[in-house]
């Protein structure tokens, strides 16, 4: 098995340093213009480049935003067909009422496709500094705010005999740190496969989006260290290792979402970034042994009590 992925990779890594992308555009559907796509998570980051890319490609892009401001930022520099409503996916309430609007907007159409990039990454630290409101507060938007907002809107994308595409992370196949990003984003991983073959024979597309490191509000040191010194003032992170691995060119992560949504055949995974194809998935086979000491090595360690 880790061969097979081993030699894919190199595939993918080779034409990566070439220039040419595996993600062509030769396989893509037409009438793209026909197409709803509902993403979440859309003030910054990924969704809302997403967002400005399929808007450009000619999608019906309906954007979720968990604020106004976010709203307000993403329709200013996109063309008229974008359309935008407010959604906290860890509110029952504001999820239905983002179908009932979805619903209003694709009409008989349906829904091509829904792409679930809302999340959080912090509280984020050792797991004995945590108290299970920081589990739960981080579980409710990654997990269960991905379960329920799928959920709720697959009728409509059953209707389509759409996608859906679920944003997860390395840090899903390999646990580095407490807190509930790891856990949540490993969720993801299980739920998206379950869901697959559940219905696969409707004709719905699940991928997964497995991003490594990319230089985003989530990555960003300043609330990382502000957060871990909450937990523990004496706590200091290891700045240069962040910084190194941090990819800041986030079109790697968009392509791949806009290939799952476009493509005739799409990936059923897909794993953006340099440090998630050379690091942690070559990681995530290796033995358990194996993977602690690594991380031992490289991962930022809290200051020893006296």
């Amino acid at each position: 098995i880790f061969l097979i992925y081993f030699l894919s990779e190199v595939v993918d890594i080779a034409s990566w340093f070439i220039g040419f992308s595996r993600y062509s555009s030769s396989s893509v559907f037409c009438l793209i213009c026909e197409k709803y796509v509902f993403v979440t998570g859309c003030d910054s980051g990924f969704g809302h480049l997403l967002c400005r890319k399929l808007d450009k490609h000619g999608f019906r892009v309906l954007a979720g935003c968990l604020t106004e401001t976010g709203a307000d930022d993403l329709k200013r520099v996109t063309g008229p067909y974008l359309k935008t409503c407010i959604l906290d996916v860890t509110s029952t309430a504001s999820i239905q009422k983002a179908l009932e609007w979805t619903q209003e907007e694709v009409g008989d159409k349906g829904l091509w496709g829904i792409v679930n990039n809302a999340g959080r990454s912090l509280p984020m630290g050792p797991s004995e500094w945590m108290r299970i409101e920081d589990f739960q507060s981080t579980l409710r938007t990654n997990l269960i705010g991905v379960i329920e907002t799928t959920m709720n809107f697959l009728p409509i994308v059953k209707k389509a005999r759409g996608r859906i595409v679920n944003i997860a992370s390395v840090l899903g196949r390999v646990g580095v740190n407490g807190g509930g990003y790891c856990i949540s984003k490993s969720g993801v991983e299980s739920f998206s496969d379950c869901l697959r073959r559940d219905i696969q024979c409707f004709g719905i597309k699940v991928c997964i989006i497995e991003p490594g490191f990319f230089k985003t509000q989530m990555t960003s040191l300043q609330p990382l260290e502000k957060e871990l010194h909450r937990l523990w003032q004496q706590l200091t992170p290891e700045r240069v290792i962040m910084n190194a691995i941090c990819d800041s060119d986030l079109s790697r992560v968009t392509n791949c979402m806009e290939h799952a949504l476009t493509a005739a055949h799409p990936r059923t995974r897909y794993s953006p970034g340099w440090d998630a194809k050379l690091l942690w998935i070559p990681l995530s086979y290796m033995p358990s042994c194996v993977v602690d000491v690594g991380l031992r090595l490289v991962m930022p360690r809290p200051a020893k009590s006296i």
